[in-house]
């Protein structure tokens, strides 16, 4: 394996409501470098909130929270954040706000930014959502992760405009379905790269602990970056 490796996770985590302790040790054991977290704190004392689930998974929050509306982005001690920044979506009334959460990183020299974006549920609202979080993931240049819960699956418009000109990281992998978790039968989270990083490994998680943790299962992604 050539480049600089990188364990990068996205998760519905369904606004904590489910059983903390096995989230908790479900992400621990996992030991990403990068968490890509949907459904985060984003109200009252949201900060104290994700601080506290990310020294829970022995990591440091890199971005999001309120400004983002609920994408959060954390990473461990190896990896180095140099910016970050938000994006909100327009306001359908009578819907919820939402956006996106980005992170400029570096981990061992090798430098990568990292979005995170949770999509409406309202197949009216997804795809100009999907287009204005595509518009800002293509002003990023060098590498690129983008990861989220794009509440449809590869077939939709907004699915295919957020994938393009980026790699799938499961790939040709038919068990990539992660929602629900008890019994999955869709695939809403999805996990894409620029063409300059490597998938070396790809798995939706599906155990005992992560049927517990939350309503949706994990992705989980081994990468490696190219060095500089």
């Amino acid at each position: 394996m050539s480049g600089v490796p990188l364990r990068v996770l996205s998760y519905n985590v369904h606004g904590l409501r489910d059983d903390r302790a096995a989230l908790t040790g479900l992400v621990r054991d996992l030991a990403p470098d990068v968490v890509v977290v949907q459904e985060a704190p984003r109200r009252f004392r949201w900060r104290q909130k994700c601080a506290s689930l990310a020294d829970d998974f022995g990591m440091v929050v890199a971005a999001g929270g309120l400004p983002s509306l609920g994408n959060l982005l954390l990473v461990s001690l190896r990896v180095r954040v140099h910016e970050q920044w938000c994006l909100r979506y327009p306001l359908t009334p009578g819907r919820h706000l939402r956006g996106a959460a980005f992170a400029r990183c570096s981990v061992r020299g090798a430098r990568f930014t990292v979005s995170g974006s949770h999509l409406a549920t309202d197949a009216r609202e997804r795809p100009d959502q999907a287009a204005r979080w595509k518009e800002a993931l293509s002003a990023v240049d060098g590498p690129l992760i983008a990861a989220g819960d794009l509440n449809e699956g590869p077939g939709g418009g907004a699915w295919r405009t957020v994938a393009d000109g980026l790699t799938d990281a499961a790939g040709a992998a038919s068990s990539a379905l992660t929602f629900p978790a008890t019994l999955p039968r869709l695939r809403l989270d999805g996990l894409f790269v620029s063409p300059d990083i490597t998938v070396d490994r790809y798995e939706v998680v599906e155990t005992d602990q992560a049927r517990r943790a939350s309503d949706h299962l994990p992705v989980l992604a081994e990468l490696s970056l190219p060095s500089e």
